[in-house]
């Protein structure tokens, strides 16, 4: 991956908002000291406000985003300061989250679950899903070559690359779910996928099954198809992402306030993505992520269109049936999805697609 540049700061004029206005908003109650400014408290089911005090900073890890709303024009609406952090993935937001860096991070549905599960309490503020996701899924199976993998009926008895902590260690379950299969049935060979330690595990024949993103994928058979590597679908739902904060930002008047407009802009950028997929691909997968045109061209195709919902019902059932699975089969206390969505964003987002409120 490529290294992590300096913070960049987007910052242009606002209105500031007053102590004694601040402070006359319903369900607000002055906060404990804090390190950075910190807003009055905001209660539980109090109102986010629509006003953003001008000494606030909203500290963002979503470079996707970040570089669609450079290209597009939309940070342009951004009214209050905002630092983007070229942080993603799991682990890199939590870390983030914990140090006090980081007030929202883009991740796949799992790493909420695991922080809650190791006791940082979190808040899931949008999400993103796909549409026509098993036609655009984010994963493959690699198949490593010599291996004789054709379908999941064939994955009993193989070693499986698997990262419990994070979205692969979850889609793994899932194919094994779906496949019929327990733990038992294969062997889990347990590392962390970063950069392209899947795709050295499947050439060195330490794993025969792993989750491949599509850039991988294509790197993968690039190199060892000619080996006999091979890929083939996981069959199973992999496509929800979230944006998700630490619960102190959310009890925060002025972070709250801040990253309900966030929420709003974000969800207008995923439909411009939509939009304009040759753009994005050369801005983000070219000149950001340094992928070849051709390469970059190839992962917007692969992941196909994004939705945002505007009604979350759905997508909260989704995420239970994969909670309780990974409680099930990790050992993890059962866990209340519910309590982890925050549904006063819910009404931001279908406001500003003009879905009017969520049903």
């Amino acid at each position: 991956m490529p290294s992590t540049p300096p913070r960049r700061r987007h910052r242009r004029p606002r209105r500031r908002l007053s102590v004694s206005l601040a402070l006359a908003v319903s369900g607000l109650v002055l906060a404990g000291c804090s390190s950075e400014a910190a807003g009055p408290a905001l209660e539980t089911g109090a109102d986010v406000p629509d006003e953003v005090p001008q000494e606030t900073v909203l500290r963002v890890g979503d470079p996707a985003t970040q570089t669609a709303l450079e290209v597009s024009g939309l940070i342009d609406e951004i009214d209050f300061d905002i630092e983007f952090a070229n942080i993603n993935g799991g682990p890199k937001t939590l870390e983030a989250f914990r140090a006090g860096a980081l007030d929202i991070g883009a991740v796949a549905d799992i790493p909420p679950l695991f922080a809650t599960w190791t006791d940082t309490e979190v808040r899931i503020l949008a999400a993103r899903e796909t549409v026509d996701p098993l036609e655009h899924p984010t994963y493959a199976l690699g198949i490593a070559p010599g291996t004789d993998v054709a379908d999941l009926d064939d994955l009993a008895g193989k070693k499986i690359a698997y990262s419990p902590g994070q979205a692969q260690g979850a889609l793994v379950l899932r194919v094994l779910d779906k496949a019929g299969l327990a733990q038992d049935d294969v062997e889990l060979v347990e590392m962390t996928s970063v950069d392209d330690s899947f795709v050295n595990a499947l050439g060195s024949k330490q794993v025969d099954v792993a989750p491949l993103q599509p850039t991988l994928a294509k790197t993968y058979l690039a190199k060892y198809e000619r080996d006999g590597a091979a890929t083939i679908a996981s069959g199973v739902r992999d496509d929800a992402w979230v944006l998700y904060a630490p619960v102190e930002v959310v009890q925060d008047a002025h972070k709250a306030a801040a990253a309900k407009k966030y929420v709003a802009i974000w969800a207008e950028a995923q439909e411009w993505i939509n939009a304009h997929p040759e753009e994005f691909a050369e801005a983000f997968y070219v000149e950001h992520e340094g992928l070849s045109p051709e390469d970059a061209r190839y992962v917007v195709e692969a992941l196909g269109t994004f939705e945002v919902p505007t009604a979350w019902d759905d997508l909260i059932a989704r995420h239970q049936e994969t909670a309780d699975l990974l409680a099930r089969e990790q050992g993890h206390d059962d866990l209340d999805v519910t309590d982890l969505y925050d549904r006063r964003f819910e009404q931001a987002i279908a406001q500003a697609l003009g879905a009017g409120s969520p049903s």
